[in-house]
């Protein structure tokens, strides 16, 4: 956890752009709550054209949604600064303006998630969390170059 999911419409993102948008939102969320930057997933998804209406109308502009689940226990300025920080980086990867840029977040309880085979911990107790990791997902980590 956090994992984030970022949808597009009317947008079509390169390779490099995804890869900035997923380390900007890793990073602002490391920096806002200080979680490990390991934790943290984005998935990428494209609207058809024709799929996405604003008031009731087809929308023709380009626009960026990200939707975050993160951990309960953040507190208000935490999740303004996560939230700002995401997007204006956002924006600025993704080429588009801040009125086109649509950020949520939503708090989930960590004793209602399951990663990496247990339960999440408190927010703060990552360290003591991550010792619980086998060598092999470990090795997973190293092999793809996130650093523990």
């Amino acid at each position: 956890m956090p994992t984030y999911t970022v949808k597009t419409s009317h947008l079509d993102l390169t390779a490099a752009q995804r890869q900035q948008i997923a380390t900007a939102i890793t990073d602002a969320h490391s920096e806002a709550t200080g979680a490990p930057g390991y934790l943290a997933q984005v998935f990428f998804e494209a609207a058809a054209a024709g799929l996405h209406f604003i008031g009731g109308r087809p929308n023709g502009v380009p626009h960026v949604f990200v939707h975050g689940l993160i951990r309960a226990g953040r507190t208000a300025e935490q999740k303004r600064a996560l939230i700002e920080a995401v997007g204006a980086r956002v924006g600025a990867a993704a080429g588009i303006g801040r009125e086109d840029i649509w950020v949520y977040v939503q708090d989930i309880a960590a004793e209602q998630m399951i990663e990496f085979g247990r339960i999440l911990p408190e927010p703060g107790r990552e360290a003591e969390w991550r010792r619980g990791f086998s060598p092999e997902k470990i090795g997973d980590f190293e092999r793809a170059g996130v650093a523990l």
